[in-house]
Order: C-alpha cells, then structure tokens, then sequence
C-alpha cells in the first residue's frame, strides 16, 4: 500500500450547529455543502486542503488525543483566538517546532502547530 496523505479526520460533537459555528466563525474553516446523507447529523469542513469530519456523537473523553492544525504565526494565532474569547494555552517549543492547545466547544483537544526552521550548525 502507498499511502498518499491525510484526506480528512472525523470528531464527535455534542451540537453540530455549535460546533460550525465555531470551526467556520473562529477557526476559519469553510463547511462544504457536499456531505453524503448519513443516518446522523454532522459537518463536512475544509481547513486549507483536507476535512474536518464533525459527528453527532458522544465525545469521548479527553485522554490527549487530539488534531493539530499547522499556523504561520502561533504568537498571532493564540492572541486572535484568546480575543474572541478561547482559552488557548501559552506556545511552547517542541525540538524546532511550537505548540499551543485549546478545546472546542465539546471538549475537543486542537493543536496549533508552528513549524520552526532548522538552524544552521
């Protein structure tokens, strides 16, 4: 098997509407209008190239998995998000990488990604 990259992740939510509210209105997400009619209520949204699956689901609990979303600017990112009201951590660095967290409104755990350049030795 060649596995060509990530097409989409699903997440369960507990209020679909509250839940594109908030990954369209404060995460800039775009919903697709393309959803297949499933047997439950969701979401179809586009971040960048891929999906974002929402569920009409129990959410599990909240044992660290999560997704991570990549951003330019995680300082800019985090200051944006905790303006419009969303707790989000403060950036700390990973190997040349930075990392924040924050949840959505079901208790999701998101990552916000900020890849660092390697420097020269």
């Amino acid at each position: 098997m060649r596995v060509l990259g990530l097409h989409h992740v699903s997440i369960n939510v507990r209020d679909v509407a509250q839940a594109v509210d908030f990954y369209r209105d404060v995460m800039g997400f775009t919903v697709r209008s393309d959803r297949a009619a499933f047997s439950f209520d969701g979401a179809w949204l586009d971040v960048g190239d891929r999906q974002l699956h929402l569920l009409d689901k129990p959410v599990p609990e909240d044992v660290g998995q999560h997704f991570a979303l990549r951003v330019e600017d995680i300082d800019a990112a985090v200051a944006e998000l905790r303006e419009r009201g969303v707790a989000v951590s403060d950036p700390v660095a990973v190997n040349l990488s930075r990392q924040a967290f924050l949840h959505d409104p079901s208790g999701n755990l998101v990552e916000l990604h900020e890849v660092g350049e390697a420097r020269p030795a």
